[in-house]
């Protein structure tokens, strides 16, 4: 039996990794820049990207939050004030220490006599630049909560570089409160991280779970890290954001002091927050299929694609005009608060190759006019997700087509879930647990969610981690407490964990 052809050579189940960077590729989302390590964004991936802004940057402001902006560029001084922080990230930053260029032998250099007198970080998140202006900002209890975000490019730098998921530069959001109180600050972070659940499960159509991070895993300088981690379709796990609770460790490295209502002097509590570009990944991992990008039609560029079919020349500005009306007249169809978005794609290269660019670059609904469909007031159209072909008259066609939207955006997440549950396994014996995460061959997809309990003790695991490649994810939020054995170590303990090979 001969093989089924698809449009992205590898496929899922021959070479994963490949298969991803091919849909990156032929979805024109993102390439990679001169710079190595970094990546430009292309405008059908920048589309995904603004609209992932404008739905979560509605999201926060109604939270209280207000957008602000802090410089790229972090004193060396800031950073060594905390010193979990500057250990976290020395070996990832990025350091300007020069301000200007002078020709020599013919080869721009660093100008010898513009050494800076402190060298500058390029930032690789902003809780010390930020802090430092919070020092500044509050001096008394009616000053809190200060409810800070700021959408910005970040640097860590990265050796083993991939297109969304890991990148030397990335673009992201950060939050960051100052509270009266550790219940308010704590509050907070479980807040946001429930604003991101809902983000993720009900735009994205990818669900998460809640979790908090261990010790080793948190963030430099948090007092503790909570975490939404998701399943790609190899089974391996994403860390699509994280929300810290940070105490008073930043506000003390950062002099950010109040006056209470009694007029005593205490230091403020903080919290942080952000997701990236890392999304974008996430979304291709988790949808896609051999033929390329399938996009959750609430956070796609566009919704609809428009293909005029022209056999014949004379027949052009007819069809052209009945295209143009349709476009009309689904732009004023409004699709969750927002006008629809079409587009109708009029480039002159051959209809089977136009359409399958579309299809690779997961547009939710391709629509196909031509001559017979004016003549039957029709509309002929393809679901991206399940390649189901229909024709509908016209009126019929407009009136179903948010249902027929959402319905697309539920059964992704449907599937997406049901993946993410058929590979979540309770496993509490070790040599279950190497078995689970060993695969056969190399080009065996093999694991999953592994949750096990552990007692917290991630020396205990580093012999796993070594040979499996295998991570603590999280430990889940709401789980039972029933007492157990450590997977590692037979010690007695409350706690479980997820484990799971991540990117």
């Amino acid at each position: 039996m001969s093989k089924m052809k698809t449009a992205i050579t590898p496929t899922r189940e021959e070479d994963y990794p490949e298969w991803y960077q091919q849909v990156v590729k032929s979805a024109d989302l993102a390439e990679h820049s001169p710079v190595r390590g970094c990546m430009v964004i292309k405008p059908w991936g920048y589309g995904i990207w603004e609209n992932i802004q404008r739905v979560l940057n509605d999201k926060i402001k109604k939270t209280g939050h207000k957008n602000a902006y802090f410089p790229l560029f972090v004193p060396l001084s800031f950073l060594e004030k905390e010193a979990q922080h500057v250990e976290g990230f020395a070996k990832e930053c990025a350091v300007v220490t020069h301000h200007r260029l002078e020709k020599k032998d013919g080869k721009l250099v660093p100008a010898e006599d513009s050494k800076l007198e402190e060298p500058l970080v390029v930032r690789p998140t902003s809780e010390m630049i930020i802090g430092e202006m919070f020092s500044k900002w509050i001096e008394s209890y009616r000053d809190l909560p200060l409810l800070i975000n700021q959408w910005a490019n970040i640097v860590r730098w990265e050796m083993r570089t991939r297109l969304f998921l890991r990148t030397t530069e990335f673009l992201w959001q950060e939050g960051h409160t100052a509270h009266q109180t550790e219940a308010e600050a704590e509050a907070e972070v479980f807040k946001m991280l429930n604003v991101y659940k809902d983000f993720m499960e009900k735009y994205l159509a990818i669900p998460v779970i809640l979790g908090k991070k261990t010790e080793d895993e948190k963030f430099p300088g948090a007092v503790d890290t909570y975490c939404f981690e998701a399943m790609m379709q190899d089974k391996k796990a994403i860390q699509g954001g994280t929300s810290h609770y940070l105490g008073q460790n930043f506000s003390k490295s950062s002099d950010i002091k109040f006056s209470d209502e009694d007029g005593k002097i205490k230091y403020v509590y903080t919290t942080s927050w952000g997701v990236t570009t890392r999304l974008i990944g996430a979304i291709v991992m988790v949808h896609s299929d051999d033929d390329g990008l399938i996009l959750p039609p609430k956070i796609a560029p566009t919704q609809i694609v428009i293909l005029p079919v022209i056999h014949k020349e004379e027949t052009r500005k007819e069809i052209f005009s009945i295209c143009e009306k349709l476009k009309d007249d689904l732009e004023n169809i409004k699709y969750h608060g927002l006008n629809m978005v079409v587009d109708i794609d009029t480039k002159d290269i051959r209809g089977g190759e136009k359409k399958w660019s579309w299809i690779k670059k997961g547009v939710p609904i391709i629509v196909e006019i031509g001559l017979k469909d004016i003549q039957n007031d029709s509309v002929f159209f393809l679901r991206r997700d399940n390649f189901e072909k229909k024709s509908l008259k016209t009126n019929e066609f407009l009136t179903n087509i948010v249902p027929i939207l959402d319905d697309m955006q539920t059964k992704l997440f449907e599937k997406a879930k049901k993946q993410l549950e058929d590979n979540t396994k309770n496993i509490d014996n070790l040599d279950d647990f190497v078995k689970f995460f060993t695969p056969k061959n190399d080009k065996e997809i093999h694991g999953g969610f592994a949750l096990s309990h552990y007692c917290l003790n991630d020396k205990e695991m580093e012999k796993v981690k070594k040979d499996l490649s295998v991570t603590v994810r999280c430990l889940p939020l709401n789980q039972d407490t029933k007492e157990g054995e450590c997977i590692f170590c037979k010690k007695k303990t409350k706690h479980k964990a997820i484990f799971a090979k991540a990117y």
